[in-house]
Parts: structure tokens; C-alpha cells; sequence
């Protein structure tokens, strides 16, 4: 029998959460919280596993004293829930400080995979077929920053050739043929996000993964690897690398009520699919990440995955029946899936830029795109004007995300409140 207190429920010794009672402080009277793409809080049992592992879990991991042993193994475990989350091996998860480290990581080891393989085929071990140049990657031009600027600065430095494949202006969407076509003699690495943090549209990683592959067993030169950052899919649809075919798989606690902390799927690191160590020291994550593990918050991300639910509620917004014709939705396509939390609208208007519609709002906290991208002022974001979303339209975008507590309460609310602002800012323009 479960037992139900105040919004916890208790089944066989674990209490799960009613997602109507989860953070009431994001919910009080005064501001309602849409921006869970940015980051979410801490499930309480999260907190519980950190407080824990920091009382009791003090110890080095690598000590055999009790404190150290315990540490060790709240790790182990969180490696295992972590690995279960995204249909890994344990040995398959490599933990992070975060999902940027993450993915410098896999970029680092695409370059320094193609140059070793080129340097022994040079001395004659291998085949030299595709070692001709720098190393190419391709990628789409709606990445997060973390992949964005690390191609870059590869490529800036004369360490990479990059291909930024442009998304559909119809779907915002990279096409598979569009990645196919890209790939040259010396593509050493494809990497796609997995959903896009701005649109939520989801991206066809698995049928990349199935036609790099094919070209994969045509080729002697080296071998493609794949990577997707899943960082917004986590915890809002089912994502299971081994079925995405993926070699590197991104993962980020505090998008999915974890903590703030990372972890990369690698499909057998150091054997099925290379990793090469930016860091040195200690030995520790096999020498793939070295550095005494930050074991309370590896607990808290063991827990997240552990008690993960998948589905959220799907909350139908009512602008068009406020707003009418003056709306734009920037994250619906023909024929592209969207993640289910995730709204991105442009009121339309002269004065109803974004960010001035959200700094005039009295409840509403939530963004314009990206939290990364908050210091970039006022200019529409990179992303849209990428899926093709015309610059004034792109200007007044609004990006919504949903989390499990917001309730049918909350999203009236929100549009009330942008209905007063949108006429505060309309009569103060006029």
C-alpha cells in the first residue's frame, strides 16, 4: 500500500514526490518560474542524498578508511544509476563538472584521435587514407556554446576544419542528407545536440547515427565518431544511447532537478570508442577525468537518476485565444517533434521586445534564449535567426519552459500577466 503525506508518497521504503507540491517557492503568489531550460531546483530527496554524502561521505574515494569506502561507494552506485538513466554500462560514464566540460572533452578527443591515428600511419601502422589536412568536424549551427566556441577556437587555432551544417528553415531541424553531404575523407567527428535548449525542436540523431555508421563500414580512412549533447532531452523524453547509436552521450544535472554537475556516455571509453584526458593527476575516472571526485554531488546526480520520471505534463498554452493573430510561435515546425516543456512566442509589436516584455512583467520570471546568453544585450538570438526566423519577429522571442510543478493555475496566470504588460508597453509607446 502507498502512503500519502502532504504531496509525499511512500512506496516499499521510497517516497516519491507529487509533482503539485514540488518547489512552492517557485510557485508563490508573487512569481511564477518558466525558465526550468536554464536550470531547475533540487528534487528534495536530491538534497536529502547530498546532506547525507556530506556527513557521512566526507572521506577521500580513494582512502580505504570508513568515510573514504562510503564515498567510494555512493559513487559506484551513482555510476550505475547514471549508466541506467541513458540505457549505458556503468564503465560507460565518466563524470564531469559539467555538460562544457563535457563536451571540450569530446571535441579534444576527436582532434587528438585523427592526429595519433595519422601520426602512425605515417610511421607505417596504418592506413593513410583520409590523413590528409587538418581533421573536420560537422555540427549544426544551432549548437549550445560549449560545442559552438570549441569548434571555433579549434578551428581558429589551426587544429580543425569545421563544418557548421544549417538547420531547415522550414523544420529548424538539420537534415540527415545535409549532415551526409558534409562528410569528407578526414571527418573525424559528427556532433548534434540531441533538443535544441531555445526551440525544443528534436533533432534526428538516430538516423544520423544510422547512415554514418553505413558510411562507416564503407571507408578505410578513420572511423567517424558521433556525439550528442542530450543535456534539454534529459528527463523530458526517453533517451537511450545504445538505441541512438551515439559513441558520446552529454549529460547535465541540473537541467533535470540535479545538481550542478555533468557526466559523458562513452561507449566503452578506451577500447569500443577513444577518450583522450585534457586534464592530469591522480588517476582518477581511469585517468580519463582526474581529480578527487566531488562525491556529494555525484550523489545527488546518482539520486536525480534514479528517481527520474519521464513524463511530464503537457501544459496547452492559451495565447492564441489572448493574443490572436499578433502571435508567432518560434518552436513549432511542420514535420519537427518539440520537447513538451518548451514554448518559444514573439508577441508582435514595435515596443514588445523580449527583454523589455519580461522586465515589465510582474510575475512572469523567465528568458529570451539561453541563460548563457544573457550578457550578449539585446540582440534576438543566434538560434532563431538560424531556424529562420525573421529578426524583428526573432527580437520580441520569449522562451517558456515548463517544469513538473507548473500547474494549468500557473500558465493562466503567466498570460494574464503578459496581456497587462503588452498593454502597459503599448500605451507607454504610444
Amino acid at each position: 500500500m502507498a502512503k500519502q503525506t502532504d504531496g509525499i508518497t511512500s512506496v516499499k521504503g521510497h517516497t516519491f514526490t507529487d509533482p503539485t507540491s514540488l518547489h512552492r517557492s517557485e510557485r508563490n503568489l508573487d512569481r511564477i518560474y518558466m525558465d526550468y531550460n536554464a536550470t531547475t531546483s533540487l528534487e528534495p530527496e536530491v538534497i536529502d542524498a547530498i546532506t547525507e554524502a556530506l556527513r557521512d561521505a566526507w572521506g577521500n574515494p580513494s582512502s580505504n578508511y570508513i568515510a573514504g569506502a562510503k564515498a567510494k561507494s555512493i559513487i559506484n552506485q551513482s555510476r550505475e544509476n547514471v549508466a541506467r538513466m541513458v540505457g549505458g554500462k556503468a564503465e560507460d560514464i565518466i563524470f564531469t563538472s559539467g555538460g562544457t566540460e563535457a563536451n571540450n572533452l569530446v571535441l579534444h578527443t576527436a582532434v587528438e584521435h585523427f592526429r595519433r591515428n595519422c601520426r602512425a600511419a605515417e610511421q607505417g601502422e596504418g592506413h593513410q587514407n583520409g590523413c590528409t589536412g587538418l581533421p573536420h568536424i560537422i555540427t549544426s549551427n544551432v549548437e549550445h556554446d560549449s560545442v559552438k566556441l570549441a569548434a571555433e577556437h579549434l578551428q581558429r587555432e589551426g587544429k580543425a576544419d569545421v563544418t557548421f551544417v544549417p538547420v531547415s528553415k522550414v523544420t529548424a531541424r538539420v537534415e540527415v542528407e545535409d549532415i551526409i553531404a558534409m562528410v569528407r575523407p578526414n571527418t573525424c567527428l559528427v556532433s548534434i545536440m540531441l533538443a535544441n535548449n531555445e526551440t525544443g525542436v528534436i533533432m534526428p540523431v538516430q538516423e544520423i547515427c544510422q547512415r554514418v555508421k553505413c558510411l562507416n563500414k564503407q571507408r578505410e580512412q578513420l572511423r567517424i565518431l558521433i556525439h550528442t549533447d542530450a543535456a534539454q532531452a534529459l528527463g523530458k523524453i526517453r533517451v537511450d544511447a545504445c538505441e541512438l547509436g551515439v559513441d558520446y552521450l552529454t549529460i547535465v544535472g541540473h537541467k533535470f532537478y540535479g545538481p550542478r554537475i555533468g557526466a559523458l556516455y562513452v561507449s566503452g571509453p578506451g577500447t569500443r570508442t577513444p577518450l583522450y584526458p585534457m586534464l592530469f593527476g591522480g588517476g582518477q575516472e581511469r585517468n580519463f577525468r582526474p581529480g578527487t571526485e566531488n562525491t556529494q554531488m555525484i550523489a545527488g546526480l546518482g539520486k536525480v537518476c534514479f528517481l527520474l520520471c519521464i513524463l511530464y505534463g503537457t501544459v496547452r498554452f492559451l495565447f492564441q485565444a489572448t493574443f490572436k493573430d499578433r502571435l508567432h510561435f518560434n518552436s513549432h515546425y511542420p514535420g519537427s517533434d518539440i520537447l513538451p516543456n518548451t514554448c518559444n512566442v514573439s508577441i508582435l509589436g514595435p515596443a514588445l521586445q523580449g527583454w523589455r516584455v519580461l522586465s515589465n512583467c510582474r510575475r512572469l520570471l523567465a528568458s529570451v534564449g539561453a541563460a548563457c546568453h544573457s550578457d550578449s544585450g539585446n540582440r534576438p538570438s543566434h538560434i532563431l535567426l538560424n531556424c529562420g526566423v525573421p529578426t524583428e519577429v526573432a527580437a520580441n522571442a520569449l522562451r517558456l519552459s515548463m517544469g513538473r510543478s507548473t500547474t494549468k493555475e500557473d500558465v493562466d496566470a503567466v498570460v494574464e500577466d503578459l496581456r497587462e504588460t503588452v498593454l502597459l508597453l503599448e500605451e507607454m509607446n504610444s
